[in-house]
Formats: structure tokens, sequence, C-alpha cells
């Protein structure tokens, strides 16, 4: 089963930088999208269901900002929109597909780098989406969170770590929340379990100042996390930068069932 988690930056702006035809290249049984930054009414038959797959959306309330998808192969045996608590649903945040005893969600945690308010956000949604985790872990089915979790965790994460220890993205506090989840809760952070010691080939976010790109001065801020069994199942993962659909690289992970 191949995975793949990309932020798109708006889903009409990677239409439009060919991500459909790498798509269909792909043949991914689950693709998880963030930020799509549009509405139902925004999105082509194409971008609702593409050919071969069965689309799902969380829509942000307001117009061209945030909301998370999914595209299947298979059909879910249930979709859950949103955790149920209003100020985050409102931004379109969590979606999550069920298929038999498998569920994979699409995440898309707040930045707080515009601001001291975004900031308080991003602590509030973490304090606030812990429980979820901790309920999904304990189910005791297979599950893959996908997306933009907006936290470089350790300094191999990111280039430039000394100059953003104090910046949203590399704060102690966000760091050790992901040490919890995994240390303490259980998760898995699949990508470092298959190449626990990669640097400047695991970035998946760069800047679009400073010839980031360019320089490769990266971030990685997009995992799959999963529950443990899950996690064994998978046996590959990479960050495709051939081409570029939006300010972040997909990423994808393989699983062998």
């Amino acid at each position: 089963m191949k995975i793949i988690s990309l932020n798109l930056n708006g889903i009409r702006s990677a239409a439009n930088k060919g991500l459909y035809a790498w798509l269909k290249k792909q043949d991914a049984d689950i693709i998880c999208m963030q930020e799509i930054k549009a509405q139902v009414t925004d999105l082509t038959k194409e971008m609702l269901n593409p050919e071969g797959y069965y689309g799902y959306f969380h829509y942000a309330e307001k117009k061209g900002y945030s909301g998370v998808g999914i595209y299947s192969k298979k059909q879910p045996d249930a979709v859950i929109e949103g955790l149920g608590i209003v100020d985050i649903d409102s931004e379109g945040r969590y979606i999550e597909a069920r298929f038999g005893n498998l569920s994979v969600v699409s995440l898309y945690l707040p930045s707080g780098s515009s601001g001291e308010e975004r900031q308080a956000f991003k602590f509030s949604v973490m304090d606030r989406f812990m429980p979820q985790l901790q309920t999904l872990i304990a189910s005791g089915r297979d599950v893959v969170i996908c997306g933009d979790w907006n936290i470089a965790h350790k300094e191999a994460d990111l280039k430039n770590w000394k100059g953003n220890k104090k910046n949203s993205g590399f704060l102690p506090e966000e760091r050790a929340w992901l040490t919890g989840l995994f240390d303490e809760i259980g998760w898995v952070d699949v990508y470092r379990r298959l190449y626990p010691d990669t640097t400047d080939e695991c970035y998946t976010w760069w800047s679009n100042r400073g010839q980031a790109w360019a320089k490769n001065v990266g971030w990685r801020i997009d995992y799959q996390i999963a529950t443990p069994g899950m996690a064994e199942k998978a046996v590959a993962s990479s960050v495709y930068k051939d081409e570029r659909f939006s300010d972040h690289a997909p990423l994808i992970i393989d699983y062998v069932f």
C-alpha cells in the first residue's frame, strides 16, 4: 500500500503545476492533502474525484484557507470530518477515512509563525488534539496520521536549527510535545523509523524567501505518524523533489501487509 501526504498550498495552484498528471503515474492507494485553500464549488470534477479515486474533503469555513482532503482507490467504510471541536473544525484541519481495521487521517496543524495569537491557538490545538491521539492509539486499529504538523522535531529535521530555536515550528514546547507523542504515548515517526540518520534529504518544506529551495535550506514538518503495528509494515519512504507542486514536497511511504 502506497500512501502519499502533501501540503498543496492551494489545490488549484497545484493542479496548474501538474499535480494530477503526477498522481496518475504514482498509482498510490491513498493520497492525503492539506491546505486545500478552496471550497467545494471551486473544485473541478478531476479535483473532486480524480480518475480511479474517491475524494473526500473537510473544508475551512473561511474561503481560500486551510482545508484537508483524502483520495482513495477503495471506498472507505466511513469518513469522519473534524474533531468535534468547533473552532478547530471551522478551519478544516482533520479528516479520517476508515477501511476495515485501518484508519488514515489527513491532518493540518496550525502554524504559529504569523504572531503570538496564532501561536497560542497552535498550542491550544495541540493540547486539545492529544486526547484524540490517545484514543486512536488505544483503539486497537492500524492508524496512519499524514500531514503537515508544522513542527520540526529534532536538529536533523531542519537546516538552520541554531537560528530557529525561538521560532514557531522549532520551539522547545512544540518539540517536547512531539517527543511525548512518540516516547510516552507510543506513536511512531515512520520516516525516522526507516531512515533515522538522514538530514538534508529529509526536508519537506522550503520558505519562499532567500533562495531556500535552491540552497536546500529546508524543514521536515510533514510526517506520516503511525501506530506501532502499522509502522512495522512500512518498507520504504521518499520525498519527491523532481517537480514542485507547492512549497512542500510529497512524502511517500510504502507499507506491505
